[in-house]
């Protein structure tokens, strides 16, 4: 199944990691080489270092604080989950490497231009040499934003591929027919809502004054105040810096009930058609919400072959996308440090014990080659 069946040696990896990370201080003043990184676990051919994971729990850590939460929040909750974002990496690579067999590596890097081309367009740039360019000078690295672009897609593409259709495409009538009759309430249409919304933001005010505001303009608005002239006034939701409520007029789209967030969900259940509601504490501010339109659900269905097909893939997913994982780290050679093996291990489903019969691949003194079978690279993990 592996193109490249063995595993680096300890040279290997010793030249690989001088030479990529570190070239002009390789060497002490003596002239000793120095190991300037540290290979975390082996996966095939490949390998995970301790400056990716860094990388990986720099951009986590930005996220969460992104998300409210201080530095060192951020940083303890990241630490926590380290053997779960290790983990992540490890079953990143196996995707990749699988890609690249499906020789999906063209595809892939081909949407990846076209993504980078509606960039450039939507920000009325003519080249992508001068959106690398505007991109630089935003602060954000146009190689690494591709990269990150083209892992996310090659993993999307891979599961695509080799669990979603399959189970899709995969599926009889007569399974499809049993299901639906023994799950009408999937297929009936569900109750919608058709909002518009005034946000007033709290970030930098003071919370009892934003409230006492919403609570004001709700008064107002159930009164007889015009939404749109309120709205257009007052509403502080804003896209790329500018405010959009003189333009949307407050509306923000119709939403099937099931899909909406769950606190708005219950603050408009009870609200009529031109009703308003109480304001409603989110992250950033309050939102007051006026439901324009309802839609009750419908009472009756009809059988939609694709539609049952979705309905069972989504119901399947977790569990087909987990077995296509196992399978794949059951067939492929992981060597996880020591340093790491024993909360990253059970993670896999892997066996740390029977990895501790191997060498470190820091270490690297007793390595063993995967044994080969039947074409399929079993490593030091067969398939029971």
């Amino acid at each position: 199944m592996k193109s490249k069946l063995m595993p680096l040696t300890v040279a290997s990896l010793f030249i690989f990691a001088v030479l990529i990370f570190s070239p002009a201080s390789t060497f002490a003043q003596e002239g000793e080489l120095k190991v300037v990184d540290e290979v975390i676990a082996q996966v095939n051919d490949d390998v995970i270092t301790l400056s990716s994971l860094r990388r990986e729990s720099k951009e986590r850590i930005d996220a969460l604080k992104q998300g409210g939460m201080t530095e060192q929040q951020a940083i303890e909750e990241v630490n926590k989950r380290q053997a779960e974002l290790i983990a992540t990496l490890i079953n990143e690579q196996l995707l990749m490497q699988r890609g690249k067999e499906l020789d999906l590596s063209t595809e892939v890097e081909g949407e990846v231009n076209r993504r980078m081309l509606e960039v450039a367009k939507e920000q009325g740039i003519t080249s992508i040499e001068k959106l690398d360019a505007a991109m630089r000078e935003s602060g954000i690295d146009p190689v690494v934003t591709r990269q990150t672009m083209r892992v996310e897609m090659m993993k999307q593409a891979v599961i695509q591929q080799e669990v979603d259709r399959k189970v899709f495409f995969g599926l009889t009538m007569d399974e499809l027919k049993k299901y639906f009759q023994a799950h009408p309430e999937k297929f009936r249409k569900p109750e919608s809502v058709t909002l518009s919304e005034i946000f007033l933001s709290s970030a930098g005010k003071n919370e009892a004054e934003v409230k006492a505001r919403a609570l004001k303009l709700v008064a107002e608005l159930r009164a007889g105040a015009d939404f749109v002239t309120v709205a257009v006034a007052n509403s502080e939701r804003e896209h790329d810096g500018v405010r959009i409520a003189p333009q949307t007029k407050g509306s923000v789209g119709t939403f099937e009930m099931p899909s909406l967030r769950d606190d708005i969900a219950g603050t408009v259940k009870d609200v009529k058609a031109g009703g308003i509601s109480e304001p409603l504490r989110s992250n950033d501010g309050y939102q007051i919400f006026r439901v324009d339109a309802r839609t009750a659900a419908s009472t009756t269905v009809t059988f939609n072959e694709n539609q049952v097909r979705e309905a069972i893939t989504i119901e399947r997913t977790a569990k087909t996308r987990e077995d296509y994982l196992q399978n794949l780290r059951n067939e492929a050679y992981i060597k996880i440090s020591e340093n790491y093996r024993q909360s990253v291990a059970p993670l896999l489903k892997l066996d740390p014990a029977k990895m501790a019969d191997n060498a470190d691949v820091q270490t690297g003194s007793s390595a063993k080659p995967p044994e080969k079978k039947k074409g399929k690279l079993l490593g030091i993990f067969p398939k029971p």
